[in-house]
């Protein structure tokens, strides 16, 4: 269980960085969203993403599923996300704390933490969102890790000058472009970031999924994919 007074401060940070949110533009997590609709059928009944900050995956949720119901934490990127998002009138949203909710049995045909995971008790949460999934419903998970093992530190490096290229690729610019508070915002709320490594993802999936694809991924990131057996 997470102390409440982190809670708290996470939810206290996203409502800042919703305020001073830019809108939509290339970031890392950007990078992976095609790979994880490719692993979704072309149509869904319903879809859960678990922490959607400005609803940027849930409005390619909204695009082939039937409902979305788009939840997180921070009430401000809520407002964010239902003001953005306004022509997309198949999404729900819902202002929770997904270590209190209630998650309902067998409910959802896709379940989608985005860079959500670490600020919450990892098996704990895959467990619920497991037991949210209909038979052969998918759990999309993409996070970051932490550095560790002489493997990822070779990543790592490579990651500098891809994300720089892609960056580039994307935007026209290598730099990226923040205004100053908004990247203190970010920085203060990275102190208090905690990531698991890649092996303490792996064990965890092989606990409460088991036969879950776990890969590691060039910028800094890892992708979950788990289809429940019907």
């Amino acid at each position: 269980m997470r102390d409440p007074a982190y809670t708290e401060r996470v939810r206290e940070d996203f409502d800042r960085l919703a305020v001073l949110s830019e809108g939509s533009g290339w970031e890392h997590n950007s990078q992976y969203h095609s790979f994880l609709l490719g692993q979704l059928p072309k149509r869904l009944g319903e879809a859960l993403e678990v922490g959607c900050g400005t609803g940027e995956f849930a409005r390619l949720l909204a695009k082939r599923s039937e409902r979305v119901l788009a939840a997180d934490l921070s009430p401000r990127m809520i407002e964010t996300a239902r003001a953005r998002l306004k022509d997309h009138p198949n999404i729900e949203y819902l202002v929770a704390d997904a270590t209190s909710w209630a998650f309902p049995s067998e409910r959802f045909d896709c379940v989608a933490p985005i860079a959500t995971l670490h600020h919450l008790p990892f098996g704990p949460m895959l467990a619920k969102m497991r037991d949210a999934l209909k038979p052969s419903g998918t759990l999309l998970l993409l996070d970051l890790y932490r550095t560790l093992t002489a493997a990822d530190r070779v990543v790592s490096a490579l990651a500098v000058p891809t994300s720089k290229a892609i960056r580039m690729a994307r935007t026209g610019s290598l730099a990226e472009r923040q205004a100053p508070e908004l990247q203190k915002v970010w920085e203060e709320h990275g102190k208090t970031d905690a990531y698991p490594t890649l092996a303490e993802v792996r064990q965890a999936c092989e606990t409460e999924l088991g036969g879950a694809a776990v890969r590691r991924r060039l910028l800094w990131r890892y992708t979950v994919v788990w289809r429940k057996p019907l």
